[in-house]
């Protein structure tokens, strides 16, 4: 009788079915946090794109009603601002890229440039970067465009402001390489002036 029992119960599955259970149940559970956290980068990225779009706009409408000033960088960040609160993100948490777009002045020839011809983020904002707009020493403004399409292929070629920023995220997956690891998303646009 007692070697029935012992074979009957070396023989019984029902122990190594929790054994894989134990061992699948977190795999699973940091699968769906994952999709979650990846879910969650990828709406943040929708969001501050929306809002570097709804900056270029706002910065190249010659007249903007919901504008406070004729400032083309502050209302940038304003309506930057207003869209990342809509999507109960913190405006202040922007930063500057950390490598700039490489963009030409208006009548340059090129539309991509590299080194010195760069044109430089207005010093008015330092948490948005907005190309095609300066203030010079005294604060007067300067609206010295970006080109954004060639003129080599002999059309006129189109000139406007650029806007762009990035936003932190960090990732919370237990137990891997991505836990607590931030990450930056960034967000341009690009608008063509409007004249009037």
């Amino acid at each position: 009788m007692k070697h029935s029992r012992f074979s009957s119960v070396t023989q019984d599955s029902t122990g190594s079915e929790i054994a894989e259970a134990a061992l699948v149940m977190p795999l699973m559970f940091m699968m769906l946090l994952g999709v979650f956290w990846f879910g969650q980068a990828f709406s943040i990225y929708g969001t501050i794109t929306h809002a570097a779009r709804q900056g270029a706009r706002a910065a190249v409408a010659p007249a903007c009603t919901t504008c406070a000033t004729k400032d083309p960088t502050a209302n940038a960040y304003s309506a930057v601002k207003n869209a990342l609160q809509a999507a109960k993100l913190d405006p202040n948490k922007l930063q500057q890229p950390s490598t700039l777009p490489g963009l030409c002045a208006c009548g340059s020839s090129n539309t991509s440039c590299t080194g010195g011809s760069v044109v430089l983020c207005d010093n008015a904002q330092s948490s948005i970067c907005v190309q095609g707009v300066s203030h010079s020493g005294g604060g007067a403004l300067n609206q010295d465009s970006i080109q954004l399409s060639s003129t080599s292929t002999g059309g006129a070629g189109v000139c406007g402001i650029s806007v762009s920023f990035q936003y932190p995220y960090k990732f919370w997956l237990p137990f891997t390489s991505l836990n607590k690891q931030q990450i930056f998303l960034r967000a341009q646009a690009q608008m063509r002036v409007e004249t009037q």
